[in-house]
């Protein structure tokens, strides 16, 4: 997991301001598809909640969470303002639920996997011509996309409300104990943002994190080692 804070801090100025307009393109295109996907998830399933709500539309304002958007900027992970959703609308609520949940997650792997061909595919340019500074910075741009596609793919996936996990884990849970969850998951953000802030999920989630971009990162490797 990277931060725009810990570039600063180690005076990797241009890292940090790549990074920031990477954050930039996550924030006003990436995590809008993320809520897209889980309305279009819902809307197949039987859910028109988010379509009758005007959510079903790639409009980055519609989609912001004012806390989950500094996130991104200060931590590189966040969240965006959750698509409605209404179980009771699905044949099967408590397994609809969590394919929905999925859907969000999984188009940031997607995302993820695209950018990281483009990043690639800069690689195989400056490989065939000359290393020269706009080409390095693309590059980079395009890998801190996809490191924070990534990023966002596992934080998303923690079993905390009010994040997809928890649902995923709801499909799992007797609706008793999710519904413990559910009336406390204010107290679970609170406690969720503590333990971002002291560091408790940095080791872990960095591992997830690497595990993600090695598997994502091997058919563009497998390529660019063929070509190049």
């Amino acid at each position: 997991m990277f931060s725009i804070i810990s570039y600063l801090r180690q005076g990797e100025y241009l890292a940090a301001a790549i990074s920031v307009l990477s954050s930039c393109f996550v924030v006003f295109c990436c995590l809008p598809i993320h809520e897209l996907a889980h309305g279009l998830a819902a809307d197949k399933l039987g859910d028109h909640t988010a379509k009758n709500m005007g959510r079903l539309k790639f409009n980055p304002i519609a989609h912001l969470d004012l806390i989950g958007t500094v996130m991104i900027f200060l931590f590189g992970i966040g969240y965006a303002k959750p698509v409605p959703v209404n179980p009771r609308n699905f044949k099967n609520p408590k397994k609809d639920l969590a394919l929905v949940s999925l859907a969000g997650p999984l188009s940031n792997l997607v995302m993820g996997f695209i950018s990281i061909l483009f990043a690639y595919f800069v690689l195989i340019v400056e490989a065939k011509t000359a290393s020269v500074l706009i080409l390095d910075c693309i590059y980079m741009f395009f890998r801190f996309s996809a490191l924070v596609n990534v990023c966002l793919a596992v934080f998303n996936l923690l079993p905390i409300p009010p994040l997809d996990g928890s649902k995923i884990l709801g499909a799992a849970l007797p609706d008793r104990a999710y519904a413990v969850i559910l009336s406390n998951h204010r107290t679970f953000q609170i406690v969720m943002m503590l333990l971002l802030l002291v560091g408790v999920f940095d080791r872990p989630l960095a591992w997830l994190e690497g595990a993600f971009m090695k598997i994502l990162c091997f058919i563009p490797e497998l390529i660019y080692n063929l070509i190049v």
